[in-house]
């Protein structure tokens, strides 16, 4: 019998796939190889979710993978036009980030609204300054993406006290449509972007948005660097437009030494981690053995990408 051959796109640790022994010939490549390696390869997992090389690769010549699978939420970082127009299914980590995400969020808000870093920053000077912090029930959200993480964002945000609006692609029960996001993010005391990047996400939250949240307002993006115009919430902070942001990911990663953010007031840098936990790259392997079993036993793949939207739809 003839295994299928699995490609791997490299990135240390690699994956843990001792389960597919004698299932799979597996093979690595890294950005150097993988154009050469891809027409040998029946199944390609997308390890290294930080690299463009699969978008570059993927319009050469010859055969092409049946199936793509990228340990992540995101798939913009592979997605080019031919791989869209391709028979290739493109499946993704979803459900891995969902509620470590939402964690995140929470520890955001609650930092922002207590006042925490100012706290941790006075203790290193060694200042005794009481203040007042803010009450977090009672306060407003509007989440933008309506995915699984944007879900898991308003179900813990709610167990805190916090009314939440979700925003996503088209209105639904339960679900705003964008015609109403401008209206929401007016009276919103916390605005958090968790949508995928698509081409009518790019960019949105830009200076006329920033100027049209409260001064008290503040922004978290935990989706993609490219749905914020950087340069226009340097301008909101800088001129108080909004009392506060949490960047989780960036235009450009890693963030360079001389970016102005690293200073502005009023702003938490974290280095893209809100989905890492202690093990999540195990579940991320996990994930993908399952995923194998179900594609060598000829079964339907859950997490199939609408390659065209660039996420998995559903409610």
């Amino acid at each position: 019998m003839t295994l299928p051959t699995l490609l791997v796109l490299d990135a240390d640790p690699l994956p843990r796939l001792g389960r597919l022994t004698g299932r799979a010939r597996i093979e690595h490549a890294d950005e150097s190889t993988l154009a050469r390696r891809l027409p040998y390869a029946d199944v390609l997992l997308v390890w290294d979710f930080t690299s463009h090389a699969v978008r570059r690769a993927w319009p050469g010549e010859g055969p092409r993978p049946r199936w793509v699978h990228t340990a992540s939420a995101g798939v913009d970082h592979l997605m080019c036009p031919e791989l869209a127009a391709s028979d290739t299914v493109v499946t993704n980590a979803r459900g891995v980030f969902d509620e470590p995400i939402a964690e995140y969020v929470a520890a955001l808000v609650l930092a922002m609204a207590k006042d925490l870093p100012r706290t941790l920053e006075l203790q290193g000077a060694r200042t005794w300054q009481h203040r007042e912090s803010q009450r977090l029930a009672g306060t407003r959200a509007c989440v933008v993406g309506a995915g699984p993480i944007g879900r898991a964002i308003v179900r813990t945000l709610k167990a805190l006290g916090v009314t939440c609006a979700l925003v996503g692609r088209v209105p639904r029960t339960g679900i705003h449509g964008p015609d109403d996001l401008d209206r929401l993010i007016t009276r919103a005391d916390w605005v958090i972007a968790a949508a995928p990047l698509t081409e009518q996400t790019h960019g949105m939250f830009d200076a006329r948005r920033f100027g049209m949240m409260q001064p008290s307002a503040r922004f978290i993006n935990v989706g993609r660097g490219q749905l914020v115009v950087e340069e226009a919430l340097v301008q909101a902070l800088s001129r108080r437009w909004i009392a506060g942001a949490a960047l989780d990911v960036f235009e450009r990663e890693p963030l360079g030494p001389d970016s102005p953010l690293w200073g502005l007031p009023g702003l938490i840098v974290s280095p893209h981690m809100s989905g890492d936990t202690v093990g999540w790259r195990d579940e991320l392997a996990v994930q993908f053995v399952d995923l194998f079993g179900r594609w060598e036993a000829g079964r339907t793949l859950p997490n199939v990408v609408d390659k065209q939207r660039g996420y998995v739809p559903g409610r």
